[in-house]
């Protein structure tokens, strides 16, 4: 009988420790968990260590030892910047970075500047900022939309070199838009216009010249064919050319009985030999 008291008691005691160690793992958590596209940053007593978590379960001090996780991931941000053209017109730009931070460098990166909301505001919009408007005042506001991308090349480049030491890698920027004043942009599209009109006028010239010169040579083809005709006509292709487009009747006069055949069947010497009444 007690020996049946005493493993129920005992069993209880597993049950009972078992909960209670579950409750205090909940609790104190003695693992951490990085998720895919992570990369957990440890910290000792408020501390950052050197070793940087990759993804998955990792065992952990309770209390002593904290995690805080970045992401690695390729992030999108955009932004809106204001600039300077050479010829001193005002430019907003529209546009859209992709970066992401260096897997191994998040302890510094966190260390250093914080997580990834602190990272666009402390070190990507300034960087952005300070580089475009680098890059836009060597070129005028016609440049700007002529060159496009070679705009974006410098100011790519450029980013790239400046983020670079703070362990934020840019993938590629994109110029989405430019906005210039209204009375630029009614410069600009006065100057298409004119254009515009200019190639039209200059391809009306160029066609009535075309129109012009094809009428010259077609006088010249018919000038030149008749002259050929003229050269190569004689009598006899003169009388071929009537009998073949003979339809078999006489040509008819008017006479006291009526009408009769206009034709002179005597031979020429015969015709000679008439005396003249």
């Amino acid at each position: 009988m007690k020996t049946m008291q005493s493993v129920r008691y005992n069993l209880a005691l597993y049950i009972v420790g078992g909960i209670v160690f579950i409750i205090a793992a909940l609790i104190l958590r003695p693992f951490t968990i990085v998720g895919a596209g992570e990369r957990g940053v440890m910290m000792r007593f408020g501390k950052v260590q050197d070793a940087i978590l990759d993804e998955g379960i990792h065992p952990i001090l309770p209390i002593v030892t904290s995690v805080k996780t970045l992401s690695v991931r390729v992030q999108k941000t955009d932004l809106k910047a204001d600039a300077a053209s050479k010829d001193l017109q005002s430019i907003t730009t529209d546009l859209a970075v992709n970066w992401n931070v260096d897997p191994a460098k998040v302890n510094q990166i966190f260390q250093q500047i914080g997580d990834e909301e602190q990272i666009v505001t402390s070190i990507l919009s300034p960087a952005i900022s300070e580089v475009l408007k680098a890059a836009t005042s060597k070129k005028t506001a016609e440049e700007i939309i002529t060159k496009r991308t070679e705009l974006k090349t410098e100011i790519d480049n450029s980013l790239k070199k400046r983020l670079e030491p703070y362990g934020v890698i840019v993938r590629d920027v994109s110029l989405i838009n430019f906005g210039f004043s209204p009375e630029f942009s009614k410069a600009i599209e006065a100057k298409q216009i004119a254009e515009q009109e200019a190639k039209q006028a200059e391809f009306t010239v160029k066609k009535a010249t075309q129109d012009a010169q094809a009428q010259i040579n077609r006088a010249k083809g018919q000038a030149e064919s008749q002259r050929l005709q003229r050269q190569t006509l004689t009598p006899e292709i003169l009388q071929q050319q009537a009998i073949e487009k003979w339809n078999g009747q006489f040509p008819t006069v008017m006479g006291g009985g009526g009408t009769l055949p206009l034709i002179n069947i005597a031979p020429p010497s015969s015709q000679a030999a008439i005396p003249a009444k």
